[in-house]
This record gives structure tokens, C-alpha cells and sequence, in this order.
């Protein structure tokens, strides 16, 4: 394990100090943003997260992919790196195992011909091949170079660390970290300086608010959040995290919806879809969008969720 870089300050916990107005960034940035603030803060990295891409080659989802990537790596004030957040194929684990190799073929293409930044890569529930909780994760992590289907990395001061949130159950799967990685991530809190910020990458959202208006609830008068939709072992990893204050910022995907919520001090960003409804359109009030994240040196971040501008195709 590398020994991270030391921040120039850090507080233990910031508070949320409101949100700020997309629309600076680009003409289809929404108006949904964090803004954590520190006194005297320097931003140390900008990155861009692409969660839920979906892509086949149906419905021009390369073409879409594509833009989606243009789009960020063409802005005026560029990110530095690129985190896909997971989904990243339509869907291997289900009916679409069979055009696996298509879907792998389109991603890659797509990556090597658009992409022009470093990047990292999450596994969703759709990029495991038949669901499979061990050869599945396999075929994930050799899909996209992966040395392991969780792993951590540093950069510019902060810890990234990317866990794999889907267990695969004989009737589909559910968020939550097995006991092995569980551990794992017990051990890299702890072995992280504290005054180190951490940034969790995760595919299923650990907390997201959104989640409640991922189905029907009004029609069995109860709020119900299932454990495929958030991470059912969110008690267990909120309560760790309240162990380690340097834990700042949690991103997230799988919804297809976006939000932003702080709990216990920590910031968890849900950051919709670059598909958005699966390549048909937006999905309920969110269009086709990625996130921008500014980290700073000290401990804060800002996200702020971005429209690239797709319009669906047939």
C-alpha cells in the first residue's frame, strides 16, 4: 500500500453550507449541487463521475456514451480523471448475458476512442455475467482490467476507495459488502492517516434519499426501500465510517435518480444516469447527465450533477 499524501488542513467534520447554481457550468447543468466549504480551501482534483451507462448497440447507446464523454472532457474548467461508477454494459447478468460480448465490445470501443483521461471503473449488478457471485465477478473484473472487484487508490491528497456492492442471490441480489470485504474496508480505514479524506465509490447507494421514489410505494401505503435499491448493511458501514470522521464524500449510481444528502458528516451523492431512462429518455424528472466533483485540500468537496444534452432515438 502507498503512503498517501497529507492534506494542508482538515476539519473533522464541515457542515452543509447550501447549494450552488449548475447552470455556471455548463448551458445543461441542472441546479442541483453541493457545496461543502472550508476556510481558505484549495481544490486539489477535479474528476467527473459516469454512473449507469447501459450500453448496447441498440438505441445509438455508444453514440450517446460518447457525447456523454466529449461533453465532460470538453469542459472549460476539465476534469483530471474519469470514475465510471458501474452498469456500465446494459445487462449481462439476466437475459442479456447473451449479447455479453457485443455490449464488452461497444464499452470498450467507446473507452479507447473517446476517452482521453485516466479512469477507474465500478462493478454494477448488470456488468456480473449471469449473476454469478464468483465467476460473474470474474468476468466483471476481467471485462474491465480490474485487479479486484474492490480496491483503493489515492490521489491528490484524498483515498479513493471502490467497493463492489452487489451479492448476487438465488433470487437476484441485494447491496451490501460481504463479510471479506467488510473487513477489508475496516482495515483501510484504519490503516488511512486521519487526516487523509476518503472518498467511497460504491455502485448500489449506501444512503440516498431517492431511493423511495424508485417504485410504487403509494400503492401499499408504506415508505419501502428493498435491499437491491440500498445497501441493507447501510447501519453497519454509516457506523464505521462515524469511526473514521476523514470518511467525507460517498458516490453512488444504480438509481437512476440524483440527490445529495450529509448524515453524520459525511456527504452521499447520488448521481443519476448518463443513460438516464435506459437510453428511452429522461427517467422520471432526470434527463441523460454525469457529476462533476471538486475535492480540496481541505476535506471538502462540491458535486454538482451535469445534462450533456442526448435526446433518445429509436
Amino acid at each position: 500500500m502507498t503512503k498517501p499524501n497529507q492534506v494542508a488542513s482538515m476539519h473533522r467534520r464541515d457542515l452543509l453550507a447550501g447549494a450552488l447554481a449548475g447552470a455556471a457550468i455548463t448551458p445543461f447543468a441542472t441546479a442541483r449541487a453541493l457545496s461543502v466549504r472550508g476556510a481558505e480551501r484549495r481544490r486539489v482534483l477535479r474528476f467527473a463521475h459516469l454512473t449507469d451507462t447501459h450500453v448496447q448497440r441498440e438505441r445509438a447507446a455508444g453514440e450517446g456514451f460518447a457525447k456523454c464523454l466529449h461533453h465532460a472532457q470538453s469542459q472549460a474548467d476539465a476534469p483530471e480523471l474519469i470514475i465510471f461508477g458501474g452498469d456500465n454494459v446494459m445487462n449481462v447478468d439476466g437475459d442479456g448475458r447473451a449479447t455479453a460480448v457485443e455490449q464488452l465490445a461497444v464499452w470498450n470501443s467507446t473507452v479507447r476512442n473517446e476517452c482521453s483521461l485516466p479512469h477507474h471503473t465500478v462493478i454494477g449488478n448488470h456488468d456480473v455475467l449471469a449473476g454469478h457471485p464468483v465467476d460473474g465477478k470474474k468476468w466483471a473484473t476481467d471485462a474491465y482490467g480490474l485487479d479486484g472487484r474492490f480496491y483503493s487508490f489515492e490521489r491528490a491528497g484524498w483515498k479513493f476507495v471502490v467497493l463492489d456492492s452487489t451479492m448476487p442471490e438465488a433470487r437476484g441480489y441485494k447491496g451490501r459488502l460481504d463479510e471479506t470485504q467488510f473487513e477489508w474496508l475496516t482495515d483501510e480505514l484504519a490503516d488511512t492517516p486521519e487526516r487523509t479524506p476518503v472518498c467511497v465509490v460504491s455502485h448500489i447507494p449506501i444512503i440516498a434519499p431517492c431511493a423511495y421514489f424508485d417504485g410504487d410505494n403509494e400503492k401499499t401505503s408504506d415508505w419501502v426501500v428493498p435491499g437491491a435499491w440500498m445497501h441493507i448493511d447501510a447501519r453497519r458501514i454509516k457506523g464505521l465510517f462515524h469511526e473514521h470522521p476523514n470518511v467525507k464524500l460517498c458516490l453512488s449510481g444504480h438509481i437512476h435518480l440524483a440527490d445529495t444528502a450529509t448524515y453524520l458528516g459525511v456527504t452521499y451523492a447520488c448521481n443519476g444516469a448518463v443513460c438516464g431512462g435506459w437510453w428511452k429518455g429522461p427517467n422520471q424528472e432526470f434527463a441523460p447527465a454525469y457529476a462533476l466533483v471538486d475535492l480540496y485540500d481541505d476535506g471538502t468537496c462540491a458535486v454538482q450533477l451535469v445534462e450533456y444534452g442526448w435526446e433518445a432515438r429509436e
